[in-house]
């Protein structure tokens, strides 16, 4: 079988190297053998994207010669950029990081584990000038939301005070995103936030942000979509995607799988089967005894507790209380705070045996990252990371209905001009 030598960072090369390693049963074995041989099932059978570097090593370890285009076929910065989801999305569609900021250290390392040291990690965007930041094709970030001064312009301008998004979004992280936009002028963006942002302050914080992109010279879509679409998991975001230049997009175009068709067994750990992750060790999951580990099960004290506390508000008519899930669930919202009770997803464990909370890794798994995503902070941390991520197959398909349209526009502007009559 012949094959062809990598061109871009998209997921096509890691299938299609695998398939001609299939007919190198020895190479093949050396690969499962590297990676696991679950792994290389979820990769082949599309159920995870792998991460670009992925290709890379797939071309030494199979001896299929040097990589071509490393370049990527686009060129993005990822800010707030976490533990580096949306990163991994748009890696898997050809593009290439140039730059990153994320002001949490232990998230840092998370991050630079997972994608290395290509470039300086940057810290608190605050403190970066726009003018440090490198040229760009697209731009993408998942600020956080913080309150928006929506003092009238008249007022402002008897205050001898200038308006417009450099006033309206000062004191915001939103601002930070916007000045790189004004000064860098991408041919994209995207941003995530929670699904509130748009009724944030009655939506005069959504407003403003809509006036402000669009003030800078962008066409501006947005929409709501539920994590549940591709993972076990009801998690409401929005994406608000800009173009540069006039576009037809239509949300139509991305693939969203109806909701149902995922359930909790397929991320929890595995009585058979479960794949031997050597960056996981024995942290989460004992391979010998074919169980998660203890410590993950509820104390006596700590069930108590949350069950006395679900009584208490159920007789006060609201729905506080933990969420007890079996492997048919779709659970509720991974919080930053599930390290503290693990109350909104809570494994049934049988009646004799308490609940147990999720492992990092089956939150790993529950955000759809893929189980190559390591995992080198202590449980603490990782919870309170992916609880502050995003699903890394919604990114990704939002990435792929907008790949053609920023590949289109690099292209227009590469052609050479007509030559005058």
């Amino acid at each position: 079988m012949k094959t062809s030598l990598l061109t871009t960072a998209d997921h096509s090369a890691i299938t299609t190297y695998l398939a001609a390693a299939r007919e190198k049963p020895g190479e093949y074995s050396a690969v499962a053998e590297h990676v696991g041989r679950s792994v290389l099932g979820h990769w082949e059978n599309g159920q995870f994207f792998s991460p670009a570097h992925v290709a890379e090593e797939l071309q030494r370890l199979l001896k299929f010669g040097p990589a071509q285009n490393q370049g990527g076929d686009f060129k993005f910065i990822d800010l707030f950029a976490g533990i580096g989801g949306i990163r991994h999305a748009f890696e898997a569609i050809g593009g290439r990081c140039v730059f990153t900021s994320e002001w949490d250290s232990y998230a840092q390392k998370t991050y630079t584990e997972n994608f290395g040291a290509s470039h300086e990690l940057n810290g608190d965007i605050t403190t970066i000038h726009e003018d440090d930041v490198p040229d760009h094709d697209v731009l993408l970030g998942g600020f956080p939301c913080q309150p928006f001064s929506i003092a009238g312009v008249s007022k402002k301008n008897a205050l001898g005070r200038a308006h417009g998004f450099a006033d309206e979004t000062q004191g915001t992280l939103f601002f930070d995103v916007a000045r790189i936009i004004a000064k860098k002028k991408p041919r994209a963006f995207m941003l995530e936030n929670v699904k509130n942002l748009q009724s944030h302050d009655k939506g005069r914080t959504f407003a403003i942000i809509q006036r402000t992109l669009q003030d800078l010279g962008y066409q501006i879509f947005f929409k709501v979509i539920d994590g549940a679409h591709f993972v076990p998991q009801h998690r409401e975001r929005i994406i608000i995607i800009g173009f540069r230049e006039p576009v037809i997009f239509d949300w139509d175009t991305l693939d969203i799988p109806a909701k149902g068709l995922h359930t909790l067994g397929e991320i929890l750990h595995r009585k058979v089967d479960e794949p031997m992750l050597e960056w996981d060790g024995s942290k989460y999951y004992d391979h010998a005894k074919h169980k998660v580990l203890d410590k993950y099960t509820l104390t006596d004290n700590l069930w108590t507790y949350l069950q006395n506390y679900k009584k208490k508000h159920q007789a006060a008519g609201n729905g506080f209380g933990f969420g007890l899930v079996t492997p048919e669930s779709v659970t509720r919202t991974l919080s930053a705070r599930y390290y503290k009770d693990g109350s909104e997803i809570l494994v049934y464990q049988g009646k004799k045996k308490n609940p147990r909370r999720l492992t990092p890794r089956e939150c790993a798994r529950l955000m759809g990252f893929p189980d190559e995503h390591r995992i080198p902070v202590s449980d603490t941390r990782a919870y309170k990371q992916f609880g502050n991520s995003v699903v890394v197959p919604v990114i990704g398909a939002v990435a792929r209905a907008m790949q053609p349209l920023i590949l289109e526009s690099i292209r227009q502007e590469q052609q050479p001009l007509p030559r005058a009559a």
